[in-house]
Order: C-alpha cells, then structure tokens, then sequence
C-alpha cells in the first residue's frame, strides 16, 4: 500500500513539474518572440515612444496581460519574462485602454521620455494658461484623442462660464479656435450655456482628426458629447464621425462655424482679447479657447514655387485624381499612404530626402516596398525638391546631389507639422520641455 501511494505521488509530481516545465517553456518562447518584435522596432525606428504612451512599472507588474487584451492597436506591448514591456511605442496612440484595463494600476500615461522632451504649454486645472482668459483643451495641451479631447472641451467652457467674467454686448464670450473634438464639444457646451460665441478653423469641421494616421477611430469607452447625449465609436470611420459633427450641430441649431479661418494671432488688449485671421478680420473677445493640434500649420520646403496651385499639403478624395504625374515628398506614413492611394490611376513619385523608411507601419512598408520592386511607385530615396514649376520639378537626387529635372503635375509635401510655439508664445503663453511627464486620468 505504501508503494503504490508512493507511485501515485511520483506520478501526480512529475506530471505537475510537466506543466510547470511546458508552461516555462511557453513562456520563454513567447517572450522571445515579443524580443524578436522588440529588435525589429528597433530597426524600423518604432520602439521609442514620440508623444503619450504607456508606462510601465515592473514592481507593480503582476503579468495579467490585461493591458495586451484591452489595447485596440496590434503590437504595442508585449511580455517579456513575466512583465510588460514596449514594443512599437511610438505607433501608441494613446487612448488609454491599457491604463483603464490594469487590475494594479502599474500602468500610467506619460509624455516625452528621459532623452526625447515634448514641448506642451503650462495649464491649471481649469485648462486655463498663464495668461487668464486663455485656455487650451485636447491635443495642444497634451492629450488628444476623442474621448480626451470631448471631454477637455466640455470641461474648460464650464470653467470659462464658472469663472464669473462680465459680459459686454460688444465683445463675444468666447472665441473657439479649432473645430476638431474638443472644439466641437466646446462649441455644443457654449451653445448650451447661451454664450455669444464664435468657433474658427483653418481648415473644415473635424480638425486633425481627418489627419490622424488610421482610416478607423476607436474609443474604448463611451463618452457623453454635450448636447446630444453618449456616444461609443468603435470602428468608426473618419466620414461617420464627421456625419455626427454635423448631426449634433444640426440637432441645436448651431452656425457660429467658420471654417477656412485661419487664426494669425492673439492679442491682449487689457480687459479682452483680440483674435486677428490672415483674412485681415479682427474677433473681439473676453475668452479664447485654443482647441488645435500639436501639429499647428503644415511645415513647408521653403523652395521657389512652393505656393502654386498645384502643391497641396493634404490629399483629398485621391480616387478623382487620374492620369497625373504625381510627385509625394515624404517619408512618413501619410505620404506613403498618399503615394499608395494615387499609384493605380498616376504616375507617382515618391521622394524622401533620408536614405530609408523609418517609423513605418508595418503593413505600410511591406506594401511601399512591393509598390517599389513591381514599378508601381517610383521610389527615389535621398533626394531633395529644390524647384516646382507648373509642369516640371527640379530636385537634387543620391548623396552626389545630382541636378535632375522631372515633368510634373501635382505636388503633395507631408513633411509634418510645425508646432504652433511662436504663436503661443506671441499670445503670452508659457511652454516648457516636459521629459516623461506623468498624464492625470481617472479610472
């Protein structure tokens, strides 16, 4: 009898040191495949973050994966030895879902890292600046996104309306700059509150949402949007958002939207604001709320023909464009996306000033490099445009920089976005360097 439960325990224990051995061993092949992911981000240029990301605190770290499951995106984190780590950090767009899903809350939102800083303007807790009476909500102040964004906006009008400042019948309330998220939910609240206000955008309702860099938007939660009610986008493409923009202004008869505006500056001229558009008009105001992008004005080559009429810095409704020689400066993912929507009906060209890709997506690359073996886009790396001309570009290409002329009919630059610091810093507004600093969310 002693034998026989001594062979029955022999075997109960080899058969749990079995599982223990094929779970290690799992476990080990996994995280070598998460490091295999983390070496070849490392070489495409996406393991370190550029803007919000996830940070992790390994003594907390009790490997749920819950921060894998919750993350809506493809490859972001990983685990490697029992922790979560990052893997293409800098494809994080920052919704947070890893935050909000982590059972032991190791996980918080930060901005710029030890060595790569991240210009933001100083704000309080009422999304006011230094300056009183300016406000910033969503991107610009660090924390974009939808749900952020919707939320931002909300929050810093009921700020502006519980800040108690005296109306004046020849002065607007407030000035909203920016018709993205924030702006939009800062212009239902306004309406809400009966302000006499005003929203302006460069460019048309939506704002750097029609510039973000996937075809589908998701939040991980619902959101409440002023004076329409809850809202859940998941899998929501950019045109569906744009349909509830308007349905929500349609629903509270709201026109106090120009777009097209162009904001050149903000003056204080003591006891208001004035807010002056390249169109020479001038905005009298007692509040601004600056909802825009990080990205500001698109940065330009600074080269002779630059303002003509067929360069164009964003590309709209590319499927109407036929039979054009297309030349596309860039080397990011909206230019090559660009390049891939106009390669079917066009002659196209892409030029890139580097000598390789880098913080691609991935399925971005692996497409440019068949467009490019098969012929279907010219690729040329390490040239620079140096002249545009009507029907012709001039440039120079290969570390020679050798002079070449090429016949041309449609230029598109995405050579990124120049940050709005002049124009705040000329509005008053404090910025500082922030490296790694810790976002406040709330679970």
């Amino acid at each position: 009898m002693l034998l026989e439960e001594i062979i029955i325990y022999g075997v109960i224990l080899l058969f749990c040191l079995l599982i223990v051995w094929f779970y290690m061993r799992k476990l080990k092949v996994e995280s070598q495949h998460v490091e295999a992911k983390i070496e070849k981000a490392k070489q495409d240029g996406t393991w370190e973050p550029v803007s919000l990301h996830p940070f992790i605190d390994l003594g907390t770290c009790i490997k749920s994966g819950a921060c894998i499951e919750a993350c809506p995106e493809k490859d972001i984190l990983g685990i490697v030895n029992g922790r979560a780590t990052l893997v293409n950090a800098s494809q994080c767009i920052g919704h947070g879902a890893c935050f909000h899903a982590c059972p032991v809350e190791a996980i918080s939102l930060v901005i710029g890292t030890e060595k790569r800083g991240v210009e933001l303007p100083h704000v309080n807790e009422n999304f006011e600046t230094n300056v009183p009476g300016i406000f910033i909500a969503g991107e610009l102040g660090g924390m974009g996104l939808i749900k952020n964004s919707i939320e931002q906006g909300e929050a810093a009008v009921e700020s502006i309306v519980k800040s108690g400042f005296k109306k004046d019948p020849s002065l607007y309330d407030l000035i909203i700059i920016g018709a993205g998220p924030a702006g939009i939910s800062a212009t239902l609240t306004a309406q809400k509150h009966g302000l006499n206000f005003l929203t302006l955008d460069q460019d048309s309702l939506g704002g750097t949402v029609f510039n973000f860099p996937r075809y589908k938007l998701v939040m991980t939660a619902p959101v409440n949007l002023p004076m329409y009610g809850k809202i859940h986008l998941y899998d929501t493409s950019k045109s569906e958002l744009l349909d509830l923009w308007h349905a929500a202004l349609r629903k509270n008869n709201i026109t106090q939207i120009r777009e097209n505006t162009k904001v050149e500056g903000i003056t204080n001229e003591g006891n208001h604001f004035c807010v002056a558009t390249l169109k020479g008009e001038f905005f009298n105001t007692k509040n601004v709320l600056l909802a825009i992008g990080r990205r500001g004005s698109p940065r330009k080559l600074g080269i002779p023909g630059e303002g003509l009429e067929n360069v164009a810095y964003r590309l709209l409704e590319p499927e109407n464009i036929t039979g054009k020689k297309v030349v596309v400066v860039g080397g990011g993912d909206s230019a090559i996306e660009a390049a891939l929507s106009l390669m079917d009906q066009n002659q196209v060209v892409l030029s890139y000033r580097s000598e390789a890709f880098s913080r691609l997506k991935p399925k971005n690359r692996e497409k440019i490099d068949q467009a490019a073996q098969t012929g279907a886009i010219q690729v040329m790396l390490q040239s620079n445009l140096t002249r545009i001309e009507p029907d012709h570009v001039k440039m120079t290409v290969g570390p020679e920089a050798a002079d070449q002329v090429m016949a041309n009919d449609l230029v598109y630059i995405f050579a990124g976005g120049e940050l709005p610091t002049e124009f705040l810093k000329k509005a008053g507004v404090q910025i500082s360097k922030r490296h790694g600093y810790t976002v406040k969310k709330h679970k």
